[in-house]
């Protein structure tokens, strides 16, 4: 068995920036002051080379840039985290803090789930010098009764906020536009206002026509992030089933629900059967990821009822 390390679509289209204004009305709360477990500096430099980018300045561009690479590069994906519930591991779960989460994408290409994979995709661009946040988030497949479910990542770069998003994998960052921009206008993925709230309509398996994440809260400390992700361990969406996504180009594509799927630039969706020697063939020839790690990812079990 392999040691999971263990430490405590299309891209969107930008808008007229002379309409991008005011990026967070002032209902939107930010709160609390963002506590981290700071990556290791050793780290900071290997990521970027990894993704194949210069130390980026502190920018809309510089921002693009990290972004977009780690889009094509580090995938949303619940391979650790099938091995470590399948098998219910003790101790945390795998990608809890940013160095578990890069020693493993960098030895063996794995990344995570929302909140492994915004949790470090947070802390690089803290280390890089961005002004960046935590944010509480909902997807909206979910009954509302039933709380946050996802966390996200948004930066501010000279009093504009950016959705950058390790899940979503937009390829862009998404700004928040204000409220009387045009609502549902555009090309998924896309933002746009529910009720008073920021949100992002993308692209998934399950909605191929469109699938809402609401930005909940913008702002939130370690622990609640740690709390959140921790308590997915006894009952969680990604805890049965291969689930991943990644982008190449402007093709946004994955596994879900036994299948390989493709989002084409326009919109159109490809689907085929994902099983057996191909499934294993998918997580290292497409996603990147190690023969080891990819030879031992459970096969998918029937999601059991909510806890």
């Amino acid at each position: 068995m392999v040691a999971i390390a263990s430490t405590t679509s299309t891209c969107c289209v930008l808008r007229d920036p002379s309409r991008l204004e005011p990026p967070l009305p002032l209902h939107i709360s930010t709160i609390g002051s963002d506590t981290t477990q700071p990556m290791r500096q050793d780290l900071v430099g290997a990521v970027l080379m990894r993704l194949g980018v210069e130390r980026p300045s502190r920018d809309v561009a510089g921002l693009r840039s990290v972004y977009a690479a780690w889009c094509g590069s580090v995938p949303f994906d619940n391979t650790l985290k099938l091995m470590h519930t399948a098998e219910a591991l003790p101790g945390p779960l795998p990608g809890s803090t940013a160095d578990g989460f890069f020693d493993m994408w960098l030895e063996h290409g794995t990344g995570g789930t929302c909140w492994a994979g915004n949790g470090a995709l947070y802390d690089l661009l803290a280390a890089l010098g961005f002004d960046v946040q935590r944010a509480i988030a909902t997807m909206l497949s979910a009954p509302p009764d039933n709380g946050p479910n996802h966390g996200s990542v948004i930066v501010t770069i000279d009093g504009g906020q950016w959705i950058a998003d390790a899940s979503i994998l937009s390829g862009e960052p998404i700004r928040i536009l204000g409220p009387e921009s045009d609502n549902g206008a555009g090309p998924l993925p896309r933002f746009e206002w529910l009720a008073d709230k920021p949100a992002v309509i993308w692209r998934s398996l399950s909605a191929p026509d469109g699938f809402p994440c609401r930005i909940d809260r913008i702002g939130a400390d370690w622990d609640e992030w740690d709390r959140l992700h921790q308590r997915t361990a006894a009952w969680g969406p990604f805890n049965y089933q291969l689930n991943a996504r990644l982008l190449r180009g402007n093709e946004s594509f994955g596994a879900a629900q036994g299948q390989r799927f493709v989002f084409q630039p326009d919109g159109t969706l490809d689907v085929s059967p994902l099983e057996g020697e191909e499934r294993t063939r998918f997580l290292i020839e497409d996603l990147g990821i190690s023969e080891e790690i990819a030879g031992s990812v459970p096969r998918d079990r029937s999601v059991s009822p909510r806890r």
